[in-house]
């Protein structure tokens, strides 16, 4: 009798399948782990060439790291023993399961969520507006609850970084957000300034028919790094030609001569303007 037709026997076909699906998932985030180890890897093979740690690869690392302890708990989590233990009966079914999401999990969503940004569709001769593209917001803008938002806090260590952050409240007696850290794994709330938070982007622009909506070739820009939930400086090294196209842009990275990391791909979900200088 093979595992499908045991589990479905033991518990009935709708409890043997779940517990199916749970295996099968182990293999599906051991294969989302695997790209951000190869990048933890190659990010310290650039750090060799330089004395010392910069902060960007320090903040770099961070997220990284975060990122792959997530990934090691949640395949842990997922494991047969557990489940196997679970069929059996060894421990309480009655027990709450935890709230974390698994960080494959969160990856997908914010692919998902990057994918099904409606793409803004004008009549004749109207312009794209605010939080079209890279059309910023009005001035005057306040985020809404459950906005994602690109937030500047300060880590553990001093340092600030811009991450991936969902509004909770906004006061208009202080002018400052509550925002929650995307990142379950570290969920931290941080009260900011709205200097400190940029609104996303709520429409695709269309590259055939709103060019101008996009940024540009050699613009600075914030850009989600793939597969983490920090926002990073970068140069857009080519803006969409289609309106399912993702940006390719080059990361600010000092490992490499001229400055910039290879070009990397970034839905127009996670790609906001830059107010810094750009580095010389």
């Amino acid at each position: 009798m093979g595992p499908l037709a045991w589990l479905v026997g033991c518990h009935g076909s709708r409890e043997g399948l779940h517990h199916v699906l749970l295996l099968s998932s182990l293999q599906e985030e051991r294969s989302r782990s695997e790209h951000n180890l190869v990048n933890i890897q190659k990010t310290h093979e650039r750090m060799q060439t330089e004395n010392k740690i910069s902060p960007y690869y320090r903040t770099k690392l961070r997220g990284l790291y975060t990122t792959a302890k997530a990934d090691a708990e949640a395949e842990c989590k997922a494991s047969f023993l557990p489940t196997a233990a679970k069929i059996a009966g060894l421990y309480n079914d009655s027990e709450p399961p935890r709230k974390t999401m698994r960080r494959g999990v969160l990856m997908t969503l914010l692919q998902q969520s990057a994918m099904t940004l409606p793409l803004w569709i004008g009549k004749p001769g109207d312009k794209p507006p605010p939080l079209c593209g890279a059309i910023p917001a009005s001035g005057d803008y306040v985020a809404r609850p459950g906005d994602k938002v690109a937030a500047r806090v300060k880590a553990v260590d001093g340092d600030e970084q811009w991450i991936l952050a969902e509004v909770v409240s906004y006061s208009h007696a202080t002018n400052k957000y509550e925002v929650d850290d995307i990142d379950e794994e570290g969920k931290e709330r941080h009260t900011l300034s709205r200097r400190r938070v940029i609104p996303l982007p709520q429409w695709k622009a269309n590259p055939e028919t709103d060019p101008e909506a996009l940024f540009q070739k050699e613009q600075l820009v914030l850009a989600l790094y793939p597969q983490t939930t920090c926002f990073y400086r970068a140069l857009i090294h080519a803006p969409p030609q289609r309106p399912q196209d993702d940006y390719s842009v080059l990361f600010e990275d000092t490992s490499y001569a001229d400055g910039y990391s290879p070009p990397l791909n970034v839905a127009q979900r996670y790609v906001v303007a830059c107010k810094e200088p750009k580095k010389k």
